[in-house]
């Protein structure tokens, strides 16, 4: 009888091989833990603790009867990408063609878009260091160099024009990507900054991606979005945040008119469409304004009352918080391996919290990010048990 060959293993591609995005290991542990019968305070995923609104569920609803459920084209449906071109006209009054709205699987999607319509392989793409891990684990796989621009106090945690400048002169950029209001640490870019990056990015030639998926959760001045300054910009933006929406996996991007029938067949092949029900359930997001205000209002409750505690446990130093839902702290005071630290947090005090080597991997050990999106009461059963925790 012949002997059976051995089979060999497959090797994972050295693409693949990308950094894993902590905070969703971290949520899988504060799992784990929960199964066991734990009570886990979750801090550590940018998700809003809040139901999707009712008109959206309702709108779900109401499609769900109709009983088909089918492909969409590839750009989105006609009356919400109108509906997403008036958005930008009545919150920023800036007017957008519905034909340079593009709806994706969430912003994930645009991401890959965008980066696969604007760059080859080889490109080098600056992004502010802390900054989403994602951007470098996407633009890894597709053979894209990340330039890191580091951010720190000493920079009002923003990136600035000369920074863009000196990286460009150091070796040509490709393009910049910013996010605004930021995650990890909450800090936005105002008016001035704004227009400020989009002009130095056009003189230089250089492609800019606005990702505004944070937009409507400000509490220190309202965001302006980069279409403002330049009609060049690539925007991405998500009904995940502020319209609580994150597992419809929905989102937009804005293109330049060059780039939508790219952007048109890169969908067409990569998923075709996005969800139709989940586009129909975003139409309707634009008009649970109340609702979505309330929640905010909730947000920004747990916002005072974590500038107000964190201090008290000797964690004081942290970018100011303008948008978005999180606090971004120094604990150098306690560990200088966060990894380590959010470990035992999650275990030894059933809080979750992200290690900040997610979002900067030369300084982030020395941070946590915390995310204000869950409820009053369980940011105020966190700051309890970190007390009792920390001494």
């Amino acid at each position: 009888m012949a002997a059976t060959p051995e089979r060999k293993a497959l090797a994972p591609s050295l693409r693949s091989a990308v950094a894993p995005f902590l905070a969703m290991d971290v949520l899988s542990a504060a799992g784990r833990l929960e199964r066991e019968g734990r009570d886990i305070v979750h801090m550590e995923v940018g998700e809003p603790g809040a139901p999707t609104p009712r008109l959206v569920r309702e709108a779900a609803k109401a499609a769900l009867e109709t009983g088909r459920i089918g492909y969409t084209e590839a750009l989105g449906r006609a009356s919400l990408r109108a509906r997403i071109a008036r958005h930008y006209r009545e919150t920023y009054g800036v007017d957008v063609s519905p034909e340079r709205v593009a709806v994706t699987t969430g912003s994930s999607a645009g991401f890959i878009f965008a980066f696969l319509a604007l760059f080859e392989a080889g490109a080098r793409v600056a992004v502010s260091e802390p900054g989403y891990p994602a951007y470098r684990n996407i633009f890894q796989a597709l053979g894209i160099e990340t330039v890191a621009l580091p951010i720190s106090a000493a920079t009002g945690w923003r990136v600035t024009p000369a920074m863009i400048e000196a990286a460009h002169a150091q070796k040509p950029l490709d393009g910049v990507l910013l996010m605004s209001p930021a995650n990890p640490t909450g800090t936005m870019m105002d008016e001035a900054a704004l227009r400020a990056v989009c002009e130095t990015c056009e003189r230089l030639g250089v492609a800019f991606i606005s990702d505004e998926i944070y937009h409507g959760l400000t509490y220190a001045m309202p965001a302006q979005t980069a279409l403002r300054f330049s009609q060049k910009a690539v925007i991405v933006n998500s009904f995940s945040k502020y319209y609580c929406m994150t597992g419809w996996r929905i989102g937009w991007l804005v293109l330049p008119e060059e780039l939508t029938r790219t952007v048109e067949r890169l969908q067409q092949s990569f998923a075709i469409s996005a969800p139709f029900l989940s586009q129909v359930a975003a139409e309707a997001a634009f008009d649970a304004t109340d609702e979505l205000e309330a929640v905010k209002a909730g947000y920004a409750r747990n916002r005072d009352l974590l500038l107000n505690a964190l201090p008290a446990l000797g964690l004081s130093e942290f970018p100011p918080p303008d948008g978005a839902f999180y606090i971004y702290v120094d604990v150098s005071r306690y560990t200088n391996d966060t990894l380590d630290f959010a470990a035992r947090m999650l275990r030894e005090a059933g809080v979750a919290a992200t290690p900040g080597l997610d979002f900067d991997p030369a300084r982030g050990a020395r941070f946590l990010r915390l995310s204000f999106a869950g409820s009053e009461s369980a940011m105020i059963e966190a700051v309890k048990r970190l007390k009792g925790w920390m001494g």
